[in-house]
């Protein structure tokens, strides 16, 4: 049997405010613009992606209007207004029976105990096909909504946010097994000897536990990591379950994914134990002139300084005005808000050749992720070798018209995919980690 047959690439879908990924998805003719807070949007785009099979659908989150100081500059963006994740997944958790539900809680802003409670109860709720995104945060905004003026630094968010996920972790294995025994004749509803205290304390936490919340169906939800710096790398190989990262080539979807493996072996983990997603963007039709006249027709909304406006926000805050549109992208450094996404944006440049205003116009379309414009079988072999020749163990799909980019792909890629032997035709089990073919963590 080939390597193709025994290994089934996993696909999640990406959905941001409204849905629409590109960032004017929303002014496309055919685009759902009211699916911000529009709860039967959400459970038409998640049935469309259940009927694909797909592992999953992810809600990215912010806790803030991102440039909310000159609110006049964003009037074109679709986030101002989105639905808090755990809320709308509780409710597509009745709407849904296989798909898993994963989105966004940063861990600057929020306390480990009710975290570990959201999710275990959002796992019972969807019967295990729950999963948290775990990340820090990365806009001001969000600083600024919880009284503080900026984000701590770097270093200090990871600390934090190690130390974070362990107390998550912990108490989501505060109940064994059979803890509950509801014993009606004894008058016991649970075993005491079966249900633990955590009794952490450590620098930034102090959480006795237990959490008042049994393990949960898939014995705990996935935890996701997203990003592609040195700390995400060192957090996600010690604890994540999937890698969601920006990899807008070939060679550098290879060199991280080689890393993250590695540096998962190194913890004693198995490689297979934690897979790797890149987000990847997708206009497809059945020839390549309509895929490109698909994207095109977004792109060509796009105002360059606009664009590039945008792009100085997506960099953390990098100041891009001594620099002319037609000149050459400028070479980026990280920096407190955004280690990777800088030099990523730079290589984008460099490797294609664009100016700055090229490459800013890119991103509102995929910001620094794949780009791939083309026919049904392009698209397949792009996801083919990339999942066969270690770049990817599936992809984060980002798509930039709802319902029209995420029905295309669904509708055509993914029976190109199943026929290939490279997608399942129907769901492994129930739960999300069943489906993602991940052990049990405490197996």
């Amino acid at each position: 049997m080939s390597d193709a047959a025994v290994r089934s690439m996993n696909l999640s879908v990406f959905l941001t405010a409204c849905g629409n990924y590109h960032h004017l998805g929303w002014r496309h003719p055919k685009a759902w613009v009211d699916g911000s807070t529009n709860i039967n949007r959400w459970v038409e785009m998640a049935n469309i992606a259940e009927r694909a099979k797909l592992d999953m659908l992810f809600i990215a989150d912010q806790i803030a209007i991102v440039g909310s100081e000159t609110l006049s500059t964003t009037e074109n963006s679709s986030k101002v207004n989105r639905f808090e994740p755990l809320t709308l997944l509780s409710a597509l958790s009745a709407h849904t029976k296989n798909i898993g539900l994963a989105g966004t809680c940063a861990t600057s802003y929020s306390e480990p105990y009710n975290v570990a409670r959201m999710f275990a109860s959002l796992d019972h709720l969807s019967g295990g096909r729950a999963g948290w995104n775990c990340v820090t945060g990365g806009q001001k905004e969000e600083a600024q909504n919880f009284s503080l003026e900026r984000h701590a630094a770097h270093e200090i968010r990871y600390e934090r946010a190690n130390e974070f996920a362990d107390v998550v972790i912990g108490l989501w294995n505060s109940f064994e097994e059979d803890a509950l025994v509801y014993d009606k004749d004894s008058g016991r509803f649970f075993d005491s000897s079966k249900i633990h205290a955590l009794n952490h304390r450590g620098k930034y936490f102090s959480v006795r536990g237990p959490l008042n919340v049994s393990r949960s169906p898939q014995s705990r939800p996935i935890v996701i990591q997203a990003g592609a710096s040195e700390a995400t790398i060192e957090m996600a190989s010690r604890i994540a379950d999937v890698v969601f990262t920006a990899q807008a080539d070939f060679d550098s979807a290879c060199d991280f994914y080689s890393r993250i493996k590695s540096a998962t072996i190194t913890r004693g983990r198995c490689a297979d134990s934690i897979r790797v997603m890149p987000g990847l963007s997708v206009f497809v039709a059945t020839t390549r002139e309509e895929a490109q006249a698909k994207f095109d027709a977004l792109h060509d909304m796009i105002d360059v300084k606009d664009a590039i406006e945008g792009l100085e926000r997506l960099l953390g805050g990098i100041d891009l005005s001594g620099f002319d549109q037609n000149d050459p992208m400028p070479a980026l450094e990280g920096n407190d808000l955004r280690k990777s996404g800088p030099g990523a944006f730079a290589q984008i440049g460099r490797k294609n050749g664009y100016t700055l205003g090229q490459v800013a116009v890119r991103a509102k379309a995929a910001r620094h992720h794949c780009l791939v414009i083309g026919t049904v079988n392009e698209i397949a072999d792009h996801m083919e070798h990339w999942f066969l020749n270690g770049a990817a163990d599936g992809f984060n799909l980002l798509p930039a018209i709802v319902p029209g980019t995420l029905t295309d792909f669904c509708d055509l890629v993914v029976p190109e995919l199943q026929s290939r032997g490279l997608f399942r035709s129907e769901y492994d089990g129930i739960t999300l980690r069943e489906n993602m073919r991940l052990q049990s963590p405490y197996e």
